[in-house]
């Protein structure tokens, strides 16, 4: 029989090879017809006499993603369609489609014949699970090998078993773990948990795997057997007492209750473990359905993954523009945001020239490439011969002709608008008629600094946030006369050195930091209220923020923030600041000399590790403090996630960005914006344009103009309009298939 995913080959062992290498995919996903296939695979093994078992493996670089979340999607587009017509009927489907891989993975871990899964790349989700059927499991000796049940990250969990193999391989604290953090494993830790066999040689990897077929595998799981017990023992022991209190609390201090899917891995967890297999995978089963109809899972699912590939592959770039292949890219500035961008340029493969003002200070940003490439090697995390060639593709320089062959050069200069008009000048002289000039300005308008250059068409922003080697996140900046071409390479660039791009019209702040801005001022204000600052901190933790406002403007620098209050007064006026405000940080500043992280002291103090940050004592004695029974704790909560959702209408209102996902993801992978919600615009969707409006309102009576709804929000909430039905980022799309 032939299939269209799958080939099944069967050597003069009787040992099946089953390859799986999907056509048109550059990686291997779950899909209706894979499963089929695996389906029909499973019962001609089992039928044919002549095989004796069967390895699994894939033809590609890596074995496989897992599941294409598009068919949760689908799932989920029939389950909210039959609903309105038949509730019943409707969560009975969602049941059996949520449970077709489990049952299959099953279906094949008692098929009578053994199974090895030998792991050549990647295998992460529903394809570690169906790994963790098989009855052996053998996983490449290499670096690009990854194991993982990630989907906690996108609002699930493991629904194919993963919840209740792993424990029953592994002691139960690593797999709470692994299971509630969706963390990586190397084959060295996934063999130490028990959770494979064996590491073999890539070149070996599938005769390893055959050979625990021919030395006489059992096809049973040790579940399967009488007399089996769990690692570490039963739930109800003394082993069991001590670890399951203290991981309540601990889920609890991580999230908040925000996300009931790892609230849902602890349950499925606990409660599996007192049944048997079958009865187990029946509770994952009914936690799962419960999961998939949450609010959370299905912004998260939209956002943190649909969304978030979408934005990767390039869903914003102009179609008719060719690709660019960077041969070369220029960075000007070596302080510590250029060093940065040329370190990921560099660990990108790609040559890069770093400019400074002397070939001194040029040299120090590429050293300090050498200290992150360093510290990665230490930690086992890149070889030595990839620290030389990384090193290798950075050319320190204080010589604008350097630059010359260059496809795209990124300024990084100080923030002066003079000093980066010298730069341009300077650059573009050096550079072809057909390079792309971008500058890395936080606070400068482009369209301004565009003025500059002799070819504005070809001038764009590139805004990197800090550090640069670690946020994800890159806002491409269109000036009024940016070019596709343009826009193009700077997408085809910040794709390259593997980061998500969101384009932004030009204005004061772009996007994120017209939000981030928002977040901090409404802490200021809280402070001035007479809030404590735990309370503060605390409130906006529990509202799903990985980082307290107040210790973000500590590590943006509160020096930084009274710059930025400077200019936009000088810019627009007394009247553009709230004077409370720039009193408050003028009194850090200035009085108390508190400049942030930096100097070890802000609105924290920073002793000497290993002692951990504090709020500083003298915070209480700015302003009278409230009594903590005196304040609305979920108010607090409530006027952090409005403030920056309010603004983040009025960047669409604005046109600032016009597409709802760039929005979203945006706002979770620069600030962290409540992943469980989906992002600011998702948030509004998900309480309703017209309920949020309310709330809104009665915000706006008690804390002031910043909690106007803008008239795009009015509108919205008089039409019951959602902003993905109002912005529908794929209706051009339609448009083109009709």
């Amino acid at each position: 029989m032939t299939y269209t995913n799958f080939t099944v080959e069967t050597d003069a062992d009787g040992i099946a090879l089953v390859t799986w290498d999907m056509p048109d995919r550059s990686m291997n996903v779950f899909t209706e017809e894979v499963m089929n296939e695996i389906d029909a695979i499973i019962d001609a093994i089992v039928a044919d006499a002549g095989i004796k078992g069967a390895v699994f493996t894939s033809g590609k670089e890596t074995f496989s993603g897992g599941a294409d979340l598009g068919m949760l999607q689908k799932m989920l587009g029939i389950f909210h369609a039959e609903r309105a017509k038949d509730p019943q009927k409707a969560t009975k489907l969602l049941f059996d489609g949520a449970g077709r891989m489990s049952w299959l993975w099953r279906k094949l871990e008692t098929s009578g014949k053994p199974w090895v899964s030998a792991i050549n790349g990647t295998c992460m989700g529903g394809a570690f699970e169906l790994s963790l059927a098989c009855h052996g499991r053998v996983a490449a000796d290499a670096d690009h090998v990854k194991m993982a049940l990630p989907e906690v990250k996108v609002g699930i969990f493991p629904g194919a078993g993963g919840t209740q193999r792993v424990p029953r391989l592994a002691d139960q604290q690593q797999a709470l773990q692994m299971l509630t953090s969706g963390q990586n494993l190397t084959p060295k830790k996934a063999k130490a948990m028990g959770l494979i066999h064996e590491i073999a040689e890539p070149s070996k990897l599938v005769e390893t795997a055959k050979a625990m077929i021919r030395n006489g595998l059992k096809p049973v799981q040790p579940w399967d057997e009488k007399g089996f017990k769990l690692p570490g023992g039963p739930i109800y022991s003394a082993a069991g007492a001590n670890l399951w209190p203290p991981a309540i609390a601990i889920l609890r201090r991580e999230t908040w209750d925000n996300y009931p899917a790892a609230a849902a891995i602890l349950k499925c967890v606990y409660e599996g473990l007192l049944v048997p297999f079958d009865t187990a995978l029946r509770i994952e089963q009914r936690y799962f359905t419960e999961i998939m109809q949450s609010g959370q899972a299905a912004a998260m699912i939209r956002s943190l993954f649909v969304s978030l590939q979408e934005l990767n592959k390039g869903a914003r770039r102009p179609a008719d523009v060719p690709e660019t292949k960077f041969r070369k890219i220029g960075v000007i500035g070596a302080g510590f945001m250029g060093a940065g961008i040329a370190y990921v340029t560099a660990k990108a493969g790609i040559p890069v020239v770093l400019i400074d003002r002397d070939i001194e200070a040029a040299e120090k940003g590429k050293a300090h490439s050498d200290g992150l490439i360093s510290d990665a090697v230490k930690k086992g995390r890149a070889k030595p011969e990839e620290k030389e060639k990384l090193l290798a593709l950075i050319t320190p320089s204080a010589d604008y002709a350097d630059l010359d062959g260059a496809d795209l050069v990124i300024e990084a200069v100080f923030e002066d608008s003079e000093v980066k008009k010298a730069t341009t000048e300077k650059a573009e002289a050096a550079l072809k008629s057909s390079a792309i000039f971008a500058s890395n300005t936080s606070t400068i308008p482009i369209t301004a600094l565009a003025k500059n250059s002799v070819r504005p068409k070809n001038f764009v922003g590139i805004h990197f946030f800090s550090p640069v080697d670690r946020m994800m996140l890159v806002e491409v900046i269109l000036g009024k006369k940016t070019g596709d071409a343009a826009l193009a390479v700077a997408i085809d660039y910040v794709r390259a050195i593997k980061k998500t791009p969101v384009v932004v019209n030009d204005t004061r702040g772009f996007y994120v930091n017209r939000c981030v801005l928002r977040y901090m001022s409404e802490a200021y204000k809280m402070l001035i209220e007479g809030v404590p600052a735990p309370m503060i901190e605390n409130a906006a933790r529990a509202a799903g923020m990985p980082v307290g406002p107040l210790a973000l403007a500590d590590e943006i620098a509160v020096d930084l923030a009274q710059k930025i209050m400077k200019q936009t007064i000088r810019d627009l006026g007394e009247k553009a600041v709230d004077p409370e405000q720039v009193k408050l940080i003028d009194t850090l500043v200035d009085k108390h000399g508190r400049l942030g992280r930096k100097n070890g002291k802000g609105f924290y103090d920073y002793p000497p590790k290993p002692a951990k940050k504090k709020l500083w004592p003298g915070l209480k004695d700015l302003y009278p403090q409230k009594k903590p029974e005196d304040v609305d704790y979920e108010e607090l909560q409530k006027r952090f996630l409005y403030t920056i959702a309010l603004e983040a209408a009025r960047v669409m209102e604005e046109g600032i960005v016009t597409d709802p996902r760039e929005a979203d993801v945006g706002s979770i992978l620069a600030f962290g914006f409540a992943p469980y919600t989906g992002g600011v615009l998702s948030y509004i969707d998900g309480i309703g344009a017209q309920e949020f409006v309310a709330g809104a309102k009665v915000l706006q009576k008690k804390y002031g103009v910043e909690f106007k709804s803008p008239k795009l929000l009015l509108d919205m909430a008089a039409k019951g309009e959602t902003f993905y039905r109002r912005f529908d980022p794929y209706a051009g799309r339609a448009k083109e298939a009709a």
